[in-house]
């Protein structure tokens, strides 16, 4: 099992580097576009059409795929406040019950992006004319990354290893005096 669990990690190290890559590279993208159309309408007095609905689809790719590498990177939110006022075994409890918030939030993710998706596939983006489930398609990949991420942190504490790097209070303190 141990086996299983380090190749989903080393997959998982790839994905996240990926997403990352991606997320930061459509951050550029979008910025330069809407730089472009500044230029177009206030220098040249002209618009570009397509600007708008691609950045708003660029951004969705941004939020999504870093919002997914902030699961994998256990950036997400948590119930670390209440590690200073209990037990120190309360620990592992608390980051396990905030991983199975964190699981059903990103499978409802997956699964609700799906469905639209596939219902508004047969419609078209206005402009760019992409199939429509393009709107929801970062919605659906952001969900099963962040369900394949949060499944390695279970499984990790399953197996009595650490999920991630952990801080423990006095860490919080140092960084945030």
């Amino acid at each position: 099992m141990l086996g299983s669990i380090a190749a989903l990690s080393r997959l998982n190290s790839l994905l996240s580097r990926i997403s990352l890559w991606l997320a930061g590279s459509g951050l550029v993208a979008m910025t330069i576009i809407v730089f472009a159309q500044v230029f177009m309408r206030y220098v040249m007095n002209d618009s570009l059409l397509w600007v708008e609905p691609v950045a708003i689809l660029l951004m969705s790719w941004f939020i999504f795929l870093g919002s997914a590498v902030g699961v994998h990177e256990s950036f997400h939110m948590g119930f670390d406040v209440l590690l200073f006022f209990l037990p120190e075994g309360a620990g592992t409890w608390l980051r396990a019950l905030s991983d199975l918030a964190v699981l059903t939030f990103s499978i409802g993710m997956a699964v609700y992006g799906w469905q639209l998706m596939e219902r508004t596939w047969d419609s078209t983006l206005p402009v760019i004319r992409l199939p429509g489930g393009f709107s929801y398609m970062p919605l659906f990949v952001g969900g099963v990354l962040m369900t394949l991420f949060v499944l390695e942190h279970l499984l990790n504490r399953l197996s009595g290893r650490k999920a991630e790097a952990e801080p423990d209070a006095e860490d919080i303190l140092m960084t945030e005096a």
